[in-house]
């Protein structure tokens, strides 16, 4: 059994809710009346009603109010709102700008109260249909994220346990190729994992005090090969000192690692890729991390940059030829902002690009 629409009518006109009512009532919705915008907000997280018919002028919380305070909301801004009044074209341009979907002037004719109810409720309808095929969706690709990972763990195992028993030269080459293709694919495999906690704010940052240094130096052990394999340079610039800061150590190595090996996927063999990494202090001796990855590779144009770290550009972007985007720059926004940082790319002079993070 289908089960029926909700509907809000919030006017602070007894007679005017219920009017609407009895407009409706033959309708078969699931009707709540509430009669000012202040009782409308307070209610809405229990009610979450499939449509809202507002009254626009009300004491205290007006319509308008209360329609910015609903469409600025990520968790109610989807509910369609059909604003109701007696004044005109002022009031509806102004309805429009704070959300609203539709408009209806009093007196309500009957006939066209139910044709733009029913109009909004098909299209809440689609709404809440396209959300369940995308949650589906969602769920399955985690599903198989999971999945994938004990296969992974399977080759990077056996090749660790071939890499003891064999003494030819060409074939270790080969097993560590494999190796380090197995890994990368863990490592994404990984990435997609800690995106998918992140959206259902399940991320909890792990901080301890770690040294900054050591994290970079890592990460080039594993990179050196993959730069020497590929004829490209890698080069290093750490502080002479150790930088020692409070950080996820897990997610900020896994923001290091993307880095790097996305500016290495991206970079024509001969070229360097190279890492800074710098601090400076605060009046209270805080350290502020700065850090670049810079390659030489083709860029970034400059009307693509403020897209590349967004999940849903991605496929987009991809699609007209844009060097550098994947979901490991997703992760990297993510994990920074964690941080309370900030992560952008701006233009490697003469030729490349420069991911800058600052946290």
């Amino acid at each position: 059994m289908t089960p029926r629409r909700k509907i809000v009518i919030v006017d602070d006109e007894r007679s005017m809710r219920l009017q609407l009512e009895a407009m409706l009532i033959t309708e078969n919705y699931d009707i709540t009346l509430l009669g000012d915008g202040k009782e409308l907000l307070d209610k809405l997280p229990e009610l979450m009603p499939d449509l809202i018919i507002l009254d626009l002028m009300m004491p205290e919380v007006d319509g308008l109010e209360a329609c910015r305070y609903i469409k600025n909301n990520s968790q109610f801004q989807h509910i369609p709102i059909i604003l109701v009044t007696i004044t005109g074209k002022k009031a509806l341009a102004q309805g429009l700008e704070a959300g609203a979907v539709d408009f209806l002037q009093k007196p309500v004719n009957k006939t066209e109260l139910r044709a733009r109810v029913r109009s909004m409720l098909r299209i809440k309808k689609q709404y809440d249909e396209l959300q369940a095929t995308l949650r589906m969706r969602e769920e399955l690709s985690n599903m198989i994220v999971h999945d994938m990972s004990t296969p992974i763990i399977s080759v990077l195992l056996h090749a660790t346990l071939m890499t003891e028993k064999i003494t030819d030269t060409e074939l270790l080459s080969h097993l560590e190729m494999i190796r380090m293709a197995a890994d990368r694919l863990d490592s994404f495999v990984n990435d997609m994992l800690v995106l998918a906690k992140m959206e259902e704010s399940k991320l909890r940052l792990n901080p301890s005090v770690e040294n900054i240094n050591q994290l970079v130096l890592d990460a080039e052990q594993h990179f050196s090969i993959i730069a020497q394999s590929k004829g490209i340079e890698l080069k290093l610039a750490l502080p002479t000192l150790p930088l020692k800061m409070s950080v996820d150590s897990n997610l900020f190595r896994r923001v290091i690692s993307n880095l790097l090996a996305n500016a290495l996927q991206y970079s024509p063999s001969g070229t360097t890729v190279t890492l800074n990494l710098s601090v400076r202090y605060t009046d209270d001796n805080e350290p502020h991390l700065h850090m670049q990855v810079i390659d030489q590779g083709a860029g970034i144009p400059e009307e693509y940059r403020h897209r590349i770290f967004e999940k849903f550009e991605v496929v987009d972007l991809k699609k007209k030829g844009v060097p550098q985007i994947g979901l490991g720059l997703t992760f990297c926004k993510m994990a920074v902002d964690a941080h309370g940082g900030n992560i952008f790319v701006k233009p490697n002079h003469p030729q490349g690009s420069v991911f800058v993070v600052e946290i």
